[in-house]
């Protein structure tokens, strides 16, 4: 069987699953992805969603209203046919969102010298507004689908709550992992065991720069 040929509407409803994931920590339910993509019902959700497991990108799970798994096939993550976030569809407006490369201890994350490009993607994709893209180096966000060479969306704020993914500055070093936050430190999750805990003491070197609001799979751009 040809996997992962998706079609651009298929592909609309993969980024959004995955989006949902990296926002929340949990797939979209069929009425939200419904909303979402101005389907008339639920069930033409489930058709698309049907489609995309037989073609091997997601499994679907019995008994729950959000039993979507992405399916961590290489063969999609390399497939040549995957289409890009910023395919333009018409009638979608674009973002214009810069890719921060390596970043200096002590300058702003958004600094002119820190940008590397700039791509043009569907602001449509995105619950919440992001400002940057991120190159995600390794694979400690593995098992919530962050994978290494992905662009990650991000929001600029300071502030997080618990559990939300965040892009922290750890001194020289611009790390992307889950916080959480308890009344004598800070800790940052990844989401792979093979990668400790940070965990962050009173008087280290750290600030928030952003949350994670999307991802787009920088074999996109290729």
């Amino acid at each position: 069987m040809d996997h992962y040929k998706l079609t651009a509407r298929q592909q609309q409803i993969f980024d959004l699953i995955q989006n949902t994931i990296v926002q929340t920590g949990s797939p979209p339910t069929r009425a939200e992805i419904a909303t979402q993509l101005g389907f008339k019902s639920p069930n033409a959700a489930e058709d698309h969603l049907q489609a995309l497991a037989k073609k091997g990108a997601i499994e679907l799970l019995s008994g729950t209203s959000r039993g979507i798994r992405i399916n961590k096939h290489d063969g999609y993550r390399n497939s040549s046919a995957h289409l890009q976030f910023s395919l333009p569809l018409q009638g979608l407006s674009q973002l214009a969102l810069p890719l921060i490369g390596r970043v200096a201890a002590g300058s702003p994350i958004l600094a002119q010298e820190h940008i590397s490009q700039t791509y043009h993607v569907q602001a449509n994709l995105f619950d919440k507004k992001p400002d940057y893209l991120l190159q995600v180096r390794g694979m400690s966000m593995r098992d919530v689908g962050i994978l290494d060479g992905d662009l990650l969306a991000v929001q600029a704020t300071k502030d997080a709550r618990n559990g939300q993914i965040v892009v922290a500055r750890l001194g020289e070093e611009v790390t992307v992992k889950r916080l959480l936050k308890t009344s004598h430190l800070i800790e940052l999750h990844p989401e792979n065991p093979d990668f400790p805990t940070i965990v962050v003491k009173p008087g280290d070197p750290f600030e928030i720069e952003g949350l994670a609001v999307g991802l787009i799979r920088n074999t996109s751009f290729i």
